[in-house]
């Protein structure tokens, strides 16, 4: 705590702001205490550009094996502003958040009340629904600010930017949680989860979570091994409402169970698919109208030799 506390006063101090304006975020081994030496030598060589996004999206990484960036400009009516975000994670991500950091910024004029909304709302749909290994940390954070400088009128919830302004920003985080849960410590491929048809949103959270989360669910992608049963068995424990007699579970477009029952399918194409740089799954629960969709990765014995020789 002494050491956050100094570098907002080192950071504030360089940066010619008042120490309360300053957040800190950080990673590391639980336990061991930041190099104060080497961040305070670092905060002083602090310089700013428009060009330093991409230099800032690298310094923070540290098992991510690249940068995790984007930005999307959103135009609507008259008004057209810019949200953008950079992000790292690699392994021990799981909701809620678990070893992420994620800052997003904007230059249109928000609404604080508006803005800790959608940004809530932006979250629930995409870093809360991203696991990599099922394994949470005492690190996470996402931030987020806008400035005002382009020049819209202010965006409140009642505004007819407000769905705009939602939508980039939920399109920016869900492009930053597929590329954490694409660059997952020792991942071969994405698996995007999706299931429909669940009598609610927390049910269809909870089924895509489940089946995301599995470890045999992310091995058996990793094989390349079509072995189905596991998705519906994840799904099944996860505490969604599903009766086996409605479900259909979907691979790409080869359906391999209906209504429960199991069906014959193209195994050298279900293969294929499964071996591909992204893996679609589709479980469809058919009792309600909710959707949800979750993001992780395959299981792969990098992930083993990455995390069991961290320190050493």
């Amino acid at each position: 705590m002494n050491d956050a506390i100094k570098m907002t006063e080192l950071a504030a101090a360089a940066i010619g702001v008042p120490t309360e304006d300053v957040l800190t975020a950080s990673t590391g081994v639980i336990g061991k205490a930041l190099p104060m030496d080497l961040v305070k030598t670092g905060i002083n060589q602090i310089t700013f550009s428009r060009e330093g996004g991409h230099a800032l999206a690298k310094a923070i990484l540290t098992t991510d094996t690249k940068t995790k960036e984007v930005a999307v400009t959103v135009k609507c009516g008259d008004s057209e502003f810019t949200i953008g975000g950079i992000a790292k994670g690699a392994g021990m991500i799981h909701p809620n958040l678990a070893t992420m950091l994620c800052f997003l910024s904007s230059d249109a004029a928000v609404d604080t009340d508006f803005l800790k909304a959608a940004l809530k709302t932006a979250v629930e749909g995409s870093f809360h629904m991203v696991s990599i290994d099922g394994d949470t940390s005492t690190n996470d954070m996402v931030l987020i600010m806008a400035n005002g400088q382009a020049g819209n009128k202010t965006i409140a919830a009642d505004s007819e930017l407000a769905d705009a302004f939602q939508q980039g920003l939920n399109t920016v985080c869900i492009h930053l949680t597929k590329a954490i849960a694409r660059d997952g410590e020792g991942a071969t491929r994405l698996i995007q989860v999706t299931v429909s048809g669940a009598v609610s949103l927390a049910d269809a959270q909870l089924a895509a979570r489940a089946i995301i989360s599995s470890s045999l669910v992310k091995s058996a992608v990793h094989g390349n091994d079509p072995n189905w049963g596991r998705i519906l068995a994840a799904a099944g424990r996860s505490g969604a409402e599903m009766v086996e007699s409605k479900t259909d579970l979907y691979i790409g477009n080869n359906c391999l169970a209906k209504s429960g029952q199991a069906l014959p399918f193209d195994t050298a194409e279900v293969v294929r698919l499964l071996s591909g740089p992204e893996v679609p799954i589709h479980l469809k629960l058919n009792l309600g109208e909710a959707t949800a969709t979750a993001w992780g990765c395959d299981l792969s014995e990098e992930y083993v030799t990455i995390n069991s020789q961290y320190t050493t």
